[in-house]
């Protein structure tokens, strides 16, 4: 029989999990003014604004984990974050009946991401391989991972500004809306918007926390591995901003938004490692993973690989109404996952 602990740690994860789908809808919709506001676009503002905003529940998770001294779960939160926010792509290309999702939200600051996340999960690769080292506690690696990421993001705003590369525009292909259509819907102006945006973030940063722990108590209780349990189960659970956001978007015609916020979500998401690494006291948390973390990081990357070929080679229909790309993102979660479980 289940004890008072599981049960309360049950509610308060559906509980977290709820509060976290709800103010998805709203950040979505703000983050799409927010674009047109700022002139930053929307690939750029799903990547940086919401990407950060919507990993907060990842982030206080991974923190949480590591600051305990569950290294696995930390780091397995985040590379299964990756993975399954890869996978929600699979679920809006399904939504998104007009054409092939990747095809329709061309954009070259989309792929910029994809590129970026690459890199950023090479080092990851490289991190977990080197022998254990220190600067000021922390490992070299982690210092590299948030300077890099800084500097691409650096590069995506180049992008933006001065492409060098542009996509061809076809029938079913989606433009973003023009920046003339924001003041219409918000003339109280940007000052609003982030006050409003702040407020979401805010909730979803609790809701993470609250995941978090009731996400370990659940482990402790249902005696599931690190690597499943923060790789899926609390992976998905403070993803969920990424997926409600995402299909919320499709819906509202904003598809670079949608990819923009999946991708540079993830890109931020190799940054709960780095972060991680600061509270786990125990050594370095590159040395301290398993098997199954370094699993999670090979889909992740095969997984990106693919998305990134969905976006080049942009085929505009394929099986099921959906591109290739998707159809090798879900084998390949479905594989990860299938061989873990027996593993």
């Amino acid at each position: 029989m289940l004890d008072n602990s599981w049960g309360f740690a049950v509610f308060l994860f559906l509980l977290a999990a709820a509060l976290i789908a709800y103010f998805g809808v709203k950040m979505t919709y703000i983050a799409r003014d927010l674009a047109q506001a700022s002139g930053l676009g929307e690939a750029f503002t799903g990547a940086v604004f919401i990407g950060a905003a919507t990993s907060l529940s990842g982030i206080i998770a991974s923190i949480t984990a590591a600051s305990q001294g569950h290294a696995s779960l930390a780091v397995s939160n985040s590379l299964g974050g990756i993975a399954a926010q890869t996978l929600f792509l699979v679920l809006g290309d399904l939504i998104y009946r007009k054409a092939n999702l990747e095809f329709a939200a061309a954009s070259v600051e989309n792929m910029m991401m994809s590129a970026q996340l690459m890199l950023l999960l090479c080092l990851l690769f490289i991190a977990f391989t080197l022998p254990d080292a220190s600067i000021l506690a922390t490992h070299p690696v982690s210092l590299l991972l948030i300077i890099t990421y800084l500097f691409t993001v650096k590069l995506l705003v180049d992008t933006h500004e001065n492409p060098m590369w542009l996509p061809r525009m076809f029938h079913g292909t989606v433009r973003e809306q023009k920046p003339s259509t924001f003041k219409k819907r918000h003339p109280a102006g940007l000052p609003v918007l982030a006050f409003k945006f702040s407020g979401c973030a805010a909730v979803v940063g609790v809701a993470g926390w609250l995941i978090a722990n009731a996400g370990f108590t659940i482990v402790e209780r249902a005696g599931l591995s690190a690597g499943i349990t923060g790789g899926i189960f609390i992976a998905v659970a403070t993803s969920l901003p990424e997926l409600v956001i995402a299909i919320t978007a499709i819906r509202a015609g904003a598809l670079s938004l949608a990819v923009g916020d999946i991708v540079g979500g993830n890109a931020f998401d190799t940054l709960f490692i780095a972060v991680s690494d600061l509270f786990y006291r125990e050594g370095s948390i590159y040395q301290a993973i398993s098997e199954q973390e370094f699993v999670w990081l090979g889909a992740a990357m095969l997984m990106n690989c693919a998305l990134l070929l969905g976006l080049m080679y942009r085929e505009r229909k394929g099986f099921a109404n959906i591109g290739m790309e998707s159809l090798m993102i879900f084998l390949i979660y479905i594989a990860t996952v299938g061989y873990l479980s027996i593993s």
